[in-house]
C-alpha cells in the first residue's frame, strides 16, 4: 500500500516552529547564561582548541577511514598528498580561506593524476 501524505498547512506550520523551537533553545540558553557571568580565562584558552580538534576528526576520518565498513584505509594516496600540503600552506599563511581553496585544487589535481 502507498503512503499518502495527509498532512495540513497547520501541521506544517506546527512542524516548522516545533523545529525553530528545537533549534533555537540549545543557542539561547548559553547566550543567557554566559552573557551574565565572566567566563573563566581557562575555559576561553580551553576553547580555542575545539575548532581545530573537531576539523582534525572530520579530515582524519574522512581520508583514513572507510565509512562503510570503517576499516582502515591507506591507499588513498591523493588525499593523504593534498593533506600535507594543506597542512603545510595553513602553517605558513595561517589561513582557512587558502587552505580550503588549496585543498580542493591539491585534491583535484592529484585525483587526476594518481587515478
Amino acid at each position: 500500500m502507498n503512503a499518502v501524505n495527509t498532512w495540513n498547512s497547520t501541521q506544517h506550520f506546527w512542524l516548522i516552529i516545533l523545529g525553530f523551537i528545537v533549534a533555537f533553545i540549545p543557542r539561547f540558553f548559553p547566550l543567557m547564561l554566559f552573557t551574565k557571568r565572566a567566563i573563566p580565562e581557562w575555559f576561553n584558552e580551553w576553547m580555542k582548541f575545539v575548532p581545530v580538534s573537531l576539523f582534525t576528526a572530520l579530515v582524519v576520518k574522512d581520508i583514513f577511514i572507510d565509512s562503510a565498513s570503517y576499516a582502515l584505509l591507506l591507499d588513498k594516496y591523493s588525499e593523504m598528498l593534498a593533506a600535507v600540503v594543506v597542512i603545510i600552506v595553513a602553517y605558513r599563511t595561517r589561513s582557512m580561506a587558502i587552505s580550503v581553496v588549496v585543498g580542493l585544487i591539491g585534491v583535484f589535481v592529484l585525483s587526476m593524476f594518481m587515478a
